[in-house]
């Protein structure tokens, strides 16, 4: 088998080593495939593994020798199942790989909200503490996560062990689809659930007007859950206290984004599931299901 790596850089950028894949097939890795060179590398190989490429019935169909494709994530949007299935080719995804790195990312969001400190390290780097009168100095205030309420928003894998973790600093917890007015009324909204049609910005003027004064949200799942104007604009309002984003609409944003940039909104670039231990462990499924696949099981199959 020849199997090509369309997007390999952001699983590897240097660090792993792709050479369990090769017992199984002559393995070609790119770092990154345009849209406009994604047909001519998928010319002539078996099967793919992508994370971000979208892989569309047009594009599926012009490779009538694809037999495999494997996601390198555990959403498989980007993906065009009906038509791999109607051109009987295996999709295989990743999942499970990212829970502890997540909820670890989740927390860390929700840690610089409340204890703010990248600002206050800032703040010493900058000389304050050595002109300070006192042994210590308010810039923005901490607040204990114990007591307060976190609503979760999708209790897959990832939701369970962020509860797990609020539980263990004190938290209530309030899970969506079991209370939704508790979990709405949240101190802390964090989302953990699939983008669907259905939810798509579902996070949007309505919704953040039912919230609680001053609540935050955390999105470490897909930036389409957010409508990111209108939580941009009850960031500024005071409505809400904040927000801890991981995740965008369009990634890399393209221009402006409201979110990026202003007071209490923390943005990092999609690193919530980059722990070289997750993505050892990416690439570990991804030679489980290659081997899955020749073997003619089914773990982890999509279609």
């Amino acid at each position: 088998m020849r199997i090509a790596i369309l997007d390999g850089y952001s699983i590897n950028p240097g660090d792993l080593s792709w050479s369990p894949l090769e017992r199984f097939a002559e393995i070609i890795c790119y770092d990154r495939t345009s849209d406009d060179e994604l047909l001519n590398r998928m010319t002539g190989v078996d099967g793919i593994f992508v994370s971000k490429c979208k892989i569309t019935k047009e594009i599926i169909t012009s490779c009538p020798q694809l037999k495999f494709i494997g996601v390198t994530a555990t959403g498989y949007d980007n993906v065009d199942l009906a038509a791999a299935e109607r051109n009987n080719i295996a999709v295989f995804n990743t999942p499970s790989y990212s829970t502890e790195a997540v909820a670890q990312h989740t927390f860390a969001l929700i840690l610089e909200l409340f204890n703010h400190v990248g600002e206050y390290s800032s703040s010493v780097n900058f000389g304050d503490w050595q002109r300070s009168s006192d042994f210590c100095y308010t810039l923005s205030p901490l607040s204990l996560l114990e007591g307060k309420s976190l609503g979760i928003v999708g209790y897959g894998n990832i939701g369970k062990k962020v509860a797990e973790i609020g539980k263990a600093f004190g938290m209530k917890i309030n899970i969506y689809s079991r209370d939704e007015e508790a979990a709405v009324l949240s101190d802390i909204i964090s989302l953990h659930c699939p983008l669907t049609k259905a939810n798509c910005g579902f996070i949007n003027k309505d919704f953040i007007s039912k919230m609680k004064d001053g609540a935050i949200i955390i999105n470490t799942a897909r930036g389409g859950l957010i409508n990111s104007q209108d939580l941009a604009d009850a960031i500024k309002s005071g409505k809400l206290g904040g927000a801890g984003i991981d995740v965008l609409e369009e990634e890399p944003p393209v221009g402006s984004n409201p979110l990026i940039g202003i007071k209490n909104c923390i943005v990092t670039p999609h690193i919530s599931w980059m722990p070289i231990e997750a993505r050892a462990k990416v690439i570990k499924i991804c030679t489980d299901n290659l081997e899955s696949f020749i073997n003619g099981n089914t773990k982890n199959r999509i279609v």
